[in-house]
């Protein structure tokens, strides 16, 4: 496994739990009175976490608010993925199981210390943009808004022609 990189204090993270597996229809019986195919699927959830902390090469601490949902989900099914946002822009997903350290936490009653141990570690960097490689982020962030008003007029558009 990668080493978990260092990221900066107070970085936002994601956190992805799974819920208890639901069973939802996977095709419509073509044949009258047919029953329809079913299968299990886990529901992914996600949270914003504040200011994970990094415990050593493979761990990760950081803190829930104990009214949630996440908690009974990380005690049903521990699987989580974390992805890390620093502001540097290197950011990553740790992929791994949790467990409840601490319910309370010691000075934030409100909060349990949860501890996520890391098996595996996929880096989302991106190598320096230069020459013929594409533009740089604030480019293809101005493209997308072009793109964005663009496909808002024609929405507007088809409104109008809808509504003759």
């Amino acid at each position: 496994m990668t080493a978990l990189p260092v990221w900066p204090p107070r970085s936002v993270a994601v956190l992805a739990t799974l819920a208890a597996p639901t069973t939802a229809p996977t095709t419509t019986p073509t044949v009258p009175d047919a029953a329809p195919q079913t299968a299990s699927y886990a529901v992914p959830h996600v949270v914003p976490v504040s200011a994970p902390v990094r415990a050593g090469d493979a761990g990760i601490l950081l803190s829930l608010h104990r009214a949630g949902r996440s908690l009974a989900r990380l005690r049903e099914r521990p699987q989580v993925a974390l992805l890390v946002l620093p502001e540097d822009g290197a950011a990553f997903t740790a992929h791994g199981t949790a467990r409840i350290v601490a319910e309370p936490m010691a000075g934030a009653p409100d909060f349990a210390a949860v501890e996520i141990t890391v098996t595996e570690v996929d880096l989302h960097r991106q190598a320096t943009v230069t020459g013929d490689e594409g533009p740089e982020p604030a480019a293809r962030v101005a493209v997308l808004r072009q793109l964005a008003a663009v496909r808002l007029r024609c929405r507007v558009a088809a409104l109008g022609r809808a509504t003759r």
